[in-house]
């Protein structure tokens, strides 16, 4: 146990002094740290919301649209396939998520149920491994029913637009370049989101807020305001909302083509524009139109607002072209933001809202410096002062384990939040339980009259059979806590998992390592602990 060949003492070596170097950077000043060499490490230890100030928003997803649209499509195609199977009916109607229909004849009933069984879409199963239905048809009055979407159908809607959500919600935030924003869901429809060192919480608002869902419509020009046929609607600019744009109610191609979107300047008027990009089959579909449409205008429709109404001069075959509409440089970015995100499938409305200020994550650190400086100079007198010169040793391979520590969550880009600090200083308590645990089994060799060289090697032996169960066991219940955890939780569980790795590490190896290197070279008689 006491033996280190030259490979496993360098290994040692190495690990514990890049355990120091990467975690310095956490103790320099920023400016420090830009003067620096480039070889040398530069990442610092991100500061959750709690420690750094930022935003916290708590938003639900709106199913009801989700519903709404849902049923818009089903009516839509139902009425296409009545026409193409010749399906006599009295009245069909649609109010919000609800469609009613009345049929002529008896005989055509089944018929129309076929049709409504086809459109429907698989829901899965349910606990009793019967199908789930998406529609719920009801007899209202002879030869009458009533179409809703089931509970199912709706829960569905919801977790998959939550899922959604949540990963576009993560797209639109990364592109503002904060680090470490923390989304998760809460119960059915909810997501929390807290962004760290977020100085304007209006403008994230914004960007959660904005649906993004842009189509683009050709206008009608022969259509007029207060006589407009059904395939008409008409739009506002969101700059102007006083001028009605009367467009197609068919878009002639939608956001989903789009593969790119970047902020620009026009270089005729050197206004902020956005370029976007279509994809192959969105690439083909524009410039069939636009071959089809030159000199007629067209709008594009962003969250049914008029963001630009620009006319076709020339056919675009590029699959590339540019939007301008007075925006700022500001909104541009935003703009491209969204577009390149992708649309929202329904929309955010904000339930909860605070805001966490600097000086609030100034003073937990602060105070979460001071606790873990007092432990730990509690902790380095009492080894002093009980263990001697191996308490010296136990104290060294302290002060490492935390550079260890800080060291990996600054390579792994991790949060450390007031939970995570809390993880911190109890590993400062299970590493020294271990030295103590080493140093009280030397005791007991050397009180059975064992010289120096077989009592420390006899007690570490016999310490670490206990060490280990007592770590893989904290371990395991580390890695629950990630798993069943929320964020303050799993910050608390991942700094508590690093710190029992390294802290087995330091406190029997690294301990064991410098007291063999004292025996090798000073070979005391007899040792006092």
């Amino acid at each position: 146990m006491l033996y280190f060949s030259k490979f496993k003492s360098f290994t040692i070596m190495i690990i514990s002094f890049f355990g120091i170097i990467f975690a310095l950077p956490n103790i320099l000043s920023q400016e420090i740290i830009d003067s620096l060499p480039n070889i040398l490490p530069k990442k610092q230890i991100n500061l959750g919301l709690d420690l750094r100030g930022g935003s916290h928003l708590l938003i639900e997803v709106d199913a009801s649209v989700l519903a709404i649209e849902r049923m818009d499509n089903i009516y839509n195609d139902l009425r296409l396939e009545l026409r193409k199977n010749k399906i006599d009916i009295s009245t069909i109607d649609q109010r919000n998520d609800e469609i009613t229909i009345t049929i002529s004849q008896a005989s055509s009933i089944k018929d129309v149920f076929s049709i409504l069984e086809e459109l429907s879409q698989e829901m899965g199963f349910n606990s009793s491994g019967q199908p789930n239905n998406e529609l719920d048809i009801l007899e209202v009055s002879e030869n009458t029913y009533t179409i809703n979407l089931t509970d199912a159908a709706i829960d569905s809607l919801t977790r998959r637009s939550v899922d959604q959500s949540i990963e576009i919600v993560r797209r639109r935030i990364d592109e503002l370049g904060t680090k470490e924003p923390s989304i998760q869901r809460q119960g059915k429809s909810r997501i929390i989101i807290q962004v760290p060192g977020l100085d304007d919480p209006q403008r994230l608002k914004e960007l959660l807020g904005t649906t993004a869902k842009m189509t683009f419509h050709l206008m009608d020009p022969l259509a007029d305001i207060d006589n407009m046929n059904r395939s008409s609607m008409v739009l506002y600019s969101r700059d102007k909302s006083d001028i009605p744009y009367i467009v197609m109610k068919r878009s002639i191609i939608g956001g989903d083509n789009l593969v790119d979107a970047q902020p620009g300047f026009d270089s005729q008027t050197n206004q902020p524009i956005v370029n976007f990009r279509f994809d192959g089959q969105g690439a083909r579909k524009f410039g069939k139109i636009t071959s089809d449409n030159v000199g007629k205008p067209f709008a594009i429709v962003l969250d049914n607002e008029v963001i630009s109404s620009p006319i076709i001069n020339e056919p675009i075959l590029g699959g590339s072209g540019m939007i301008s509409g007075s925006f700022s440089v500001q909104e541009a970015n935003d703009l491209a933001i969204l577009l390149r995100a992708g649309a929202l499938p329904a929309p955010l409305i904000i339930l909860e809202e605070r805001t966490v200020g600097p000086d609030l994550g100034a003073d937990s650190i602060k105070a979460g410096k001071i606790a873990a400086v007092l432990g730990l100079i509690f902790v380095l007198i009492y080894m002093f002062i009980s263990y001697g010169r191996f308490g010296i040793y136990s104290n060294i391979s302290l002060i490492i384990n935390l550079s260890l520590i800080v060291s990996i969550l600054s390579l792994l880009q991790a949060t450390l939040t007031l939970p995570g600090i809390a993880g911190i200083i109890l590993t400062i308590g299970m590493a020294v339980d271990a030295n103590v645990l080493i140093f009280e089994r030397i005791r007991e060799e050397l009180n059975n009259k064992k010289s120096p060289i077989n009592a420390i090697d006899n007690g570490y032996k016999r310490a670490l059979t206990t060490i280990l169960d007592a770590n893989i066991t904290t371990f395991i219940a580390a890695i629950i806590l990630f798993q069943l955890g929320s964020g303050p939780i799993k910050g608390f569980s991942i700094t508590l998992a690093i710190g029992i790795i390294t802290s087995v590490f330091t406190a029997f190896t690294l301990t064991r390592f410098m007291v063999a290197r004292w025996l090798k070279k000073s070979n005391p008689k007899e040792i006092n602990i």
